[in-house]
């Protein structure tokens, strides 16, 4: 769990110093995001913890308690930082913008979404309330209630299309989850019949998001408001980078009743790096959580032999996608080579 723990709460106080200080400490806080992390993987990648029955370490819920807690204080610092309330200079700004974007689109992301797989009714609505800060509440029903369903076919619109670049896939699938949650969420309501909620999730994920904005105008008037709007579409920007590549390529068969084949460890892409794995608290270990959504992150497991593995860190192979050239150069042989083997098997 000691990972965990030091790769996600380094950032947290080099964030606040460079919120507050600005100088060499929101260039530390960018350095770390943005390039120390990867030196890690290098430097532990042969670090190995003792494995259990329950996974690797113990249960990790006090940590994403405190990452879920601490996301608001942060992210209120960066819109003040970044509208000029802090007195930071413009390169501190720069590096600030840079360095708590990646934080939440690489920590809180990977934070809320493990909150919102919990079955305590407290962690889940601190989870949605991360993902509503993030101008992304909608990805709370769309993704348990769709995209864990249809993922890896074209029913989800967070699995990418063959062929379809970064560009084309991100639109789309924004777009796309936010009707897809809506319809599920309806089919739910209308299935409840009496029973249903008189609170349309979606009233709470919209005016969320514009009590949100409003706090930001009222904070740091129309910087701030650019500034918070900013940093969200950064932040959700990295998570649909995740769908994409963690799901790139890869497809469930469709079977004679109309229902896919169950979800296998073949159908997500995984990252086995320590370090970026701890910060990302092991979001990269992407097919054991699909096939098993419930269990805690410390425990999610990593088979190289039956689970697709990708050439370099997810962080790495999402700035990756964003040449699609070069990612197609990359990946389409990988792809290949498992449809191969898919064929193969499935012959014998």
């Amino acid at each position: 769990m000691v990972w965990f723990w030091i790769a996600t709460t380094i950032p947290v106080v080099l964030l606040a110093l460079g919120g507050l200080l600005g100088g060499l400490w929101a260039v530390a806080a960018l350095i770390y995001m943005g390039g120390l992390i990867h030196v890690m993987d290098r430097l532990v990648q042969g670090a190995a913890a003792k494995t259990g029955q329950d996974g690797e370490f113990p249960s990790g819920m006090r940590l994403s308690l405190v990452l879920g807690v601490v996301h608001f204080p942060l992210i209120i610092l960066a819109v003040l930082a970044l509208a000029g309330t802090t007195g930071i200079s413009l390169g501190a700004k720069i590096c600030c913008f840079m360095a708590f974007g990646l934080f939440f689109g690489q920590v809180s992301n990977a934070n809320a979404h493990e909150l919102i797989h919990k079955a305590a009714r407290f962690p889940r609505r601190l989870g949605k309330w991360v993902y509503i800060s993030l101008l992304f509440g909608h990805h709370s029903s769309a993704h348990p209630k769709v995209h864990h369903i249809w993922v890896a076919t074209d029913k989800d619109p967070n699995s990418p299309r063959d062929g379809e670049n970064f560009y084309q896939f991100w639109p789309r699938a924004w777009i796309g989850s936010f009707k897809a949650g809506w319809q599920a969420e309806n089919a739910m309501r209308q299935r409840a019949g009496a029973r249903k909620s008189l609170l349309h999730p979606y009233v709470l994920y919209v005016g969320g998001a514009a009590l949100c904005i409003a706090l930001a105008a009222r904070l740091a008037g129309v910087n701030g408001v650019l500034a918070y709007v900013a940093l969200a579409s950064y932040g959700s920007m990295q998570l649909l980078l995740s769908d994409y590549v963690q799901h790139y390529g890869l497809h469930r068969r469709m079977r004679e009743n109309g229902k896919p084949e169950p979800v296998g460890p073949e159908h997500s892409w995984n990252a086995p790096q320590l370090y970026t794995s701890a910060l990302m608290l092991n979001a990269p270990r992407h097919s054991d959580h699909h096939m098993v959504p419930t269990r805690d992150y410390p425990s999610l497991q990593l088979n190289k032999a039956t689970m697709p593995t990708l050439p370099q860190s997810l962080p790495l192979m999402a700035i990756l996608a964003l040449w699609p050239r070069q990612w197609r150069r990359v990946m389409d042989p990988r792809v290949e080579k498992l449809k191969v083997a898919k064929l193969r098997a499935s012959q014998q």
